[in-house]
């Protein structure tokens, strides 16, 4: 980050914003006849006070976030997002992002994708990644027919964001189009040391298994006029070519450098840059991958490693995790226009 970065970030932390209520947050049922059955997700949006108090998201890992559950959506036009979360995520893991931005004017809807949520995991049929766009097209759908939400979004500012396999969800509702041959070569380069293909291995799932004219199809939205995408899976061996139909506005946000930058999702080794020349970058060198997760409570990564679970909890030796969020916030919100 530039010191001109850096001043708008310290601006920003310090400058009230014009939302003083907590978030709105409103339980979603969104049929998907794609899956054969409904999608979950949850609405975040602006109020003027209200609902239930809660604590979004709180567990015994991580900090929840105060929110307004089912409290009135406040008058006025706002922006929309598409949050994708990433794979085995769900709709709390993004859910500081989703708060802060309502918040802060925006209206969010995140869904929990069918078979590449957490509790709801099928690696094979988790890859097949066109589906992730149109649960979020389903959802978009939803929501514009929806006779209280849909006069308050502002159709002209539909932005698509994501986090890893979520970013590429993201990149992909925003118009670029996959690459097979290339996702499978990066595999058989790397194996192992991209965690990425190392579970693909370890489950059973071949890149022979699927087919070309699926996996490189155009899966955008026309509706979508903008993506932000952080530390987006599936990236390797995109070309200019693959991004003939990609929406201009574009952010791409990296996660940590050197070790602690994830392989699977290190863009710029993967050349993304190269193909998507006009893409705002935003570097986060502090952290890692998985820093974008929740806050964790002291407990946290004692109860990660004692469940045999990942350790998302832990970060690199003077991570901020709650400034890291900030800087993010403070891109996203930029891009809004918030």
């Amino acid at each position: 980050m530039n010191i001109f970065q850096s001043a708008a970030l310290a601006l920003f932390l310090t400058t009230p914003f014009a939302q003083a209520e907590p978030a709105g947050v409103s339980d979603l049922s969104i049929e998907a006849p794609h899956h054969g059955r409904p999608l979950t997700g949850t609405l975040f949006y602006p109020t003027k006070g209200g609902g239930s108090e809660i604590l979004y998201a709180d567990n015994p890992v991580f900090q929840g976030v105060p929110a307004l559950k089912d409290a009135p959506i406040a008058d006025g036009s706002y922006p929309l997002v598409l949050m994708s979360h990433g794979l085995g995520g769900h709709v709390r893991s993004l859910g500081w992002l989703s708060t802060a931005l309502a918040e802060r004017g925006a209206i969010v809807v995140a869904v929990n994708h069918p078979n590449s949520t957490w509790g709801d995991f099928n690696l094979r049929a988790g890859m097949d990644h066109w589906t992730r766009s149109q649960d979020l097209k389903a959802a978009l759908d939803s929501l514009l027919a929806d006779p209280e939400i849909g006069d308050r979004i502002d159709r002209t500012r539909i932005t698509a964001a994501g986090f890893s396999y979520g970013g590429w969800t993201a990149l992909s509702l925003g118009g670029l189009r996959g690459n097979l041959e290339s996702a499978a070569a990066h595999c058989e380069t790397y194996g192992d040391a991209s965690s990425h293909c190392g579970d693909l291995q370890r489950g059973g799932v071949r890149w022979s298994d699927m087919v070309a004219a699926e996996w490189n199809a155009d899966y955008s939205d026309p509706r979508v006029s903008a993506v932000f995408a952080i530390d987006p899976a599936l990236t390797w061996g995109m070309r200019p070519e693959n991004a003939e139909a990609l929406v201009d506005d574009v952010t791409l946000v990296s996660l940590g450098e050197g070790e602690h930058r994830l392989l699977a999702t290190d863009f710029d080794l993967a050349e993304l840059p190269a193909a998507l020349p006009d893409a705002q970058i935003v570097r986060i060198t502090s952290g890692a991958h998985f820093s974008v997760l929740p806050v964790c409570k002291p407990m946290g990564a004692i109860i990660l490693e004692e469940e045999n679970d990942d350790p998302v909890c832990t970060d690199p030796a003077g991570t901020d995790r709650a400034a890291l969020h900030s800087e993010i916030i403070a891109a996203m919100t930029d891009q809004l226009g918030l």
